[in-house]
């Protein structure tokens, strides 16, 4: 482990915050909860928007390095209008930048995601014509974000690029895949823990291991730069599996775990027909020395043993400040 710090860990009432912050200081690190609202993690209510906040949380409390997970997400579009989300996630990063090289800071984490990797064909998958699925790793492109969450996660990376080129700093780039507990707001056609057990095939981590990725960023050596990382469960599928994958994914699966169609079935449950992207989080074992705990395996294996699924479920869970009826800025 490297040496102890006190870390800034803005969204420290969230969904990754409550998990991360206990994890921090399990390690040894003292961690200043950021939040617009309060919570269990949370020491200073305060928004990444406001420049005067953030100074003085650096001149009270000196942290030694920030995690910046705190953000509108993309279920926030329907709650919140566009300058919102550029104030919050593109603003708000620029704050935190700025504070973290004026404090002498060696390492900046981010927490971005994989949606802004979802341009309009890459959703459209096969249904758009693709015939083979999409590999998502950090080279892929072009990028282009289609929502406003997306281009402004985007922003907020290459605000990272350019503070590591101008000052020299470690910019780490977590882009995590999907973690939340509650139902898919767009997808219902299949039971929520159905749905998400699929989704450990290729798009899916648990909130835990998110969060210890972030820790693995926080210890990795000095001297990475700006560095960009897909976060998800290791898939089981090579890139030699794309077309099948499009043409024929429960073969593809069968090949790699020959029983998970009998485990499903005993459950009512189904596999993916078709699957159009792959998460490559090869680059963070490689870099970060990080691997996720939990996989496809690991799901096959608890229902092998008729054991409690090995992730997050929660259909009712809201956001803080969405129960909080709060404002973001």
């Amino acid at each position: 482990m490297s040496q102890p710090h006190r870390v800034l860990l803005t969204g420290s009432s969230g969904w990754l915050g409550r998990f991360l912050a206990p994890m921090l200081r399990r390690e040894g690190h003292e961690v200043v909860g950021l939040d617009v609202v309060a919570g269990a993690e949370t020491e200073i209510i305060a928004s990444v928007a406001d420049r005067v906040s953030i100074e003085r949380v650096f001149a009270d409390h000196c942290p030694s390095c920030v995690i910046h997970a705190g953000a509108l997400h993309k279920p926030d579009i329907v709650r919140y209008r566009a300058q919102s989300f550029v104030e919050v996630n593109v603003t708000g990063t620029l704050n935190l930048l700025e504070a973290a090289v004026a404090a002498g800071h060696k390492r900046f984490i981010f927490t971005s995601t994989t949606s802004l990797m979802i341009r309009a064909d890459v959703r459209a998958g096969a249904a758009g014509g693709a015939k083979e699925a999409f590999w998502l790793d950090e080279e892929f492109g072009p990028l282009r974000p289609r929502n406003i969450y997306g281009v402004t996660k985007l922003a907020a990376e290459d605000l990272c690029r350019l503070y590591a080129d101008l000052h020299g700093i470690d910019a780490l780039v977590l882009r995590t895949g999907r973690f939340f507990p509650e139902d898919d707001d767009t997808d219902g056609s299949l039971p929520g823990p159905n749905l998400k057990a699929n989704e450990f095939l290729n798009r899916r981590l648990t909130v835990e291991d998110a969060a210890r990725a972030h820790l693995a960023a926080l210890d990795a050596p000095t001297g990475l730069g700006f560095q960009t990382f897909v976060l998800s469960a290791p898939p089981p599928f090579v890139r030699e599996d794309a077309a099948e994958l499009v043409r024929n994914a429960p073969g593809a699966i069968a090949r790699h775990h020959p029983d998970a169609a009998e485990l499903y079935a005993q459950r009512g449950w189904k596999l993916p027909d078709t699957i159009d992207r792959v998460y490559d989080p090869a680059k963070a074992e490689r870099l970060l020395g990080f691997r996720a705990h939990t996989d496809f395996a690991a799901i096959l294996q608890a229902l092998r043993a008729d054991r409690p699924l090995p992730f997050q479920h929660d259909p009712d869970y809201v956001s803080p400040i969405v129960a909080a009826g709060g404002d973001p800025l």
